[in-house]
């Protein structure tokens, strides 16, 4: 579990990842810079509350249907691994 903390992700890995960003922006019309602020801002609220793996930290928007209505919103979802809950 720790070795996975530690390892660096390869270019492979980091190119991998920002092709996600970019399609996944690009299905919302949200620019990757504004993906990747959104996802710093994330990671920053829940670090007050809990120790978080930022690297491994996965945002993604898509759009889903409303019940009733014909159009499609915008729904944030985000994987963020937990390592540890802080107890202050």
């Amino acid at each position: 579990m720790f070795k996975n903390i530690l390892k660096r992700k390869s270019s492979r890995e980091i190119a991998k990842d920002r092709l996600k960003i970019l399609l996944i922006s690009d299905r919302v019309n949200c620019s990757p810079e504004m993906m990747e602020m959104i996802k710093n801002d994330i990671a920053q609220v829940i670090s007050k509350y809990m120790k978080i793996d930022t690297k491994s930290m996965e945002i993604q928007i898509t759009k889903t249907g409303n019940k009733g209505r014909g159009h499609k919103n915008p729904t944030l979802y985000a994987n963020i691994p937990i390592l540890d809950l802080k107890n202050d």
